[in-house]
């Protein structure tokens, strides 16, 4: 990220926390839109934080009612991520906004970062007590507050950077586009049954045609069951900390009761699944937030990120998406890995792989950095020791058994090259790139420079938000008669305007006759006459 002291000091708190991200980040943040939050969206959050912070004041982790106020989060009023960043600023985070779910690989970036990836849209009065669809009072009422706990914080970095290099296969992906499609017809009041019905079979065929449990799918669910809906301390009495359970009306009430169960944090949590469009029928309880750091470290190192070797490539081969091996003397290889041949023995610690065949297009990097344009044909990585020509003519027989012969053209660049095992001839591209080298500490999840790759590859016609999920927004505004919304003004103007005169409630009331579905304005109504 830009160093803070290179900013413009006249820019606002989230124009300096967007100005700070990397281009390829940059892209996926909108504006918050502040004004354009109905009447209505703002009792939707009075009713919901009046009724949280009163229900989770003896039941959540005792940094959130503080954590409340040190974010710039208030009870009134849809907070201002301006009012957000002024506080976040001091505990070393940002927030920016977002529409809808952005991808995974984003969204754990932005974490790991530290940077809040804040729905800007707000949840529908039909669907206050829970909705699937990331909203604002989620973000950051529910992630936000903890953030006051500086250990938690340092976890929610750390299990960003976790998500981030882990591999995720290609049906994640689509997957991750069937839950995005899901939650916003769930949030289009204009959405018909038919529409439902399709985005709810669409999401079952995605994940029933998942192969396999990648590392970022385990990935997702550590942080499910513990930044989303973790539970701490003692078993048998713990306290609310995933913002899955600080946001919801209902899971906030359900997830204490003795229908669901309380079972000790462990790695299981990365094995177990969930299911987002319905209440938790199970919890796991960190006995701290130490403890949190202990279940991670030991994720962490199950992943092909720090585990290298056969197992990295085995996961890279099998998720056949974008992945970065790192190589002996510090060089990075961005690309899809397609096969591996297997060497007579073991060729380094955890490592008994020959030669791994990596498809284009080919980013070379050191330290997370692109050091030249992407090669567009294949790459190999031979294992073992070995000396290359500058230029010229080469064979090299490795201890792996495996003999290559060609010309060296340039740096990494080969023709001509022939090759086989222990006598088997092997069907090897004639111009590639050739890279030897001794072991393979690191395969990790996407490119090693995802801001040059996404310059090279990146889709930069698509928007930050798509269409459906604007006519979703636009639909839900519309919904809200002139008048209606005029009634929520004058409710809440009484609300700020001290004790409430009785004849202007009464008139109020009389007026709100008109909508007797609206139980949204009656509740505020309700609470005006049991104000003193």
């Amino acid at each position: 990220m830009t160093p803070p002291s290179t900013l413009n000091p006249r820019l606002s708190p989230t124009q300096r926390a967007i100005e700070r991200l990397p281009a390829h980040l940059r892209r996926y943040v909108v504006d918050q839109a502040h004004d354009a939050y109905t009447p209505r969206d703002h009792a939707v959050w009075r009713h919901i934080l009046r009724q949280l912070t009163a229900r989770l004041k003896d039941t959540a982790h005792a940094s959130y009612l503080s954590g409340l106020a040190a974010t710039g989060i208030g009870l009134d009023r849809i907070p201002s991520l301006d009012e957000m960043n002024e506080k976040l600023e001091a505990l070393g985070w940002c927030a920016v906004g977002v529409r809808g779910f952005i991808p995974p690989a984003v969204f754990t970036e932005l974490q790991s970062l530290g940077v809040l990836a804040v729905a800007a849209d707000i949840r529908s009065h039909e669907h206050i007590e829970y909705t699937p669809a990331p909203d604002i009072v989620h973000e950051s009422a529910g992630h936000a507050p903890i953030l006051a706990d500086r250990r938690y914080a340092e976890y929610l970095k750390r299990c960003g950077e976790a998500g981030f290099r882990a591999i995720a296969s290609v049906e994640d992906q689509a997957v991750y586009e069937a839950i995005r499609n899901l939650s916003v017809v769930k949030e289009d009041p204009a959405a018909t049954g038919e529409e439902l019905r399709l985005a709810q079979e669409r999401l079952s065929a995605a994940c029933a045609s998942r192969r396999y449990v990648s590392e970022s799918t385990k990935a997702s669910r550590l942080y499910w069951w513990t930044a989303e809906y973790g539970l701490v301390g003692e078993l048998s009495d713990p306290k609310l900390y995933g913002a899955g359970l600080l946001s919801s009306l209902g899971e906030a009430a359900h997830c204490l009761t003795e229908s669901v169960r309380k079972v000790p944090l462990s790695l299981i949590c990365a094995d177990t699944e969930y299911d987002i469009t319905q209440m938790q029928p199970q919890l796991f309880v960190a006995r701290d937030f130490d403890h949190l750091f202990e279940v991670l470290e030991a994720f962490e190192a199950t992943l092909g990120w720090r585990r290298g070797g056969d197992h990295g490539l085995e996961e890279a081969l099998r998720a056949r998406t974008v992945n970065h091996l790192a190589l002996d003397g510090g060089l990075e290889l961005t690309g899809r890995v397609v096969a591996r041949i297997p060497a007579r023995g073991e060729m380094a610690p955890g490592l008994c792989t020959a030669l791994a065949r990596v498809e284009g297009p080919i980013q070379i990097s050191r330290e997370g950095r692109a050091l030249d344009c992407p090669w567009s044909g294949e790459a190999l990585v031979a294992f073992g020791s070995g000396v290359l020509p500058h230029r010229g003519a080469f064979s090299l027989d490795l201890p792996s058994g495996l003999f290559l012969t060609g010309f060296r053209v340039g740096e990494h660049e080969v023709i001509n090259l022939r090759g086989h095992q222990d006598g088997r001839p092997l069907d090897l591209p004639s111009w590639a790139l050739l890279f030897l080298s001794a072991g393979l500490p690191s395969v990790a999840g996407g490119p090693a420079d995802p801001g040059a790759w996404d310059r090279w590859f990146g889709d930069h016609s698509a928007l930050a938000e798509g269409e459906a999920e604007a006519q979703a927004r636009d639909r839900k505004a519309t919904a809200l008669p002139r008048e209606l919304a005029g009634l929520y003004v004058e409710a809440d103007l009484l609300r700020r305007s001290g004790p409430v005169a009785p004849s202007r409630l009464t008139a109020l009331r009389e007026r709100a006759v008109k909508y007797p579905g609206e139980w949204l304005l009656q509740t505020e109504l309700a609470e005006l006459e049991a104000m003193p």
